[in-house]
């Protein structure tokens, strides 16, 4: 399977704001808990991150009391 391209969008949407909200928790508090900085938890937030370490992944898991699965999750593609 190929990278995708740079500019090429990606089916996997990161649900942290949700999950952030309904635990009352801001995105600040959570770069404490994590040891990730506020920008790049936002860009992750947004969608825009190309990749994600597994150890980063685990902390925020972690801090959110949530799994994976909970955190990142498919968009599903239109039917063409």
């Amino acid at each position: 399977m190929a990278p995708a391209e740079p500019d090429e969008a990606s089916d996997v949407h990161c649900r942290l704001d949700e999950l952030l909200e309904a635990r009352g928790m801001t995105l600040a508090r959570l770069s404490e808990l994590v040891g990730v900085t506020v920008v790049n938890l936002s860009v992750l937030k947004n969608d825009r991150a190309r990749a994600i370490r597994f150890s980063t992944l685990q902390a925020i898991c972690e801090a959110l009391d949530c799994e994976i699965g909970e955190l990142l999750v498919r968009r599903a593609r239109p039917v063409t």
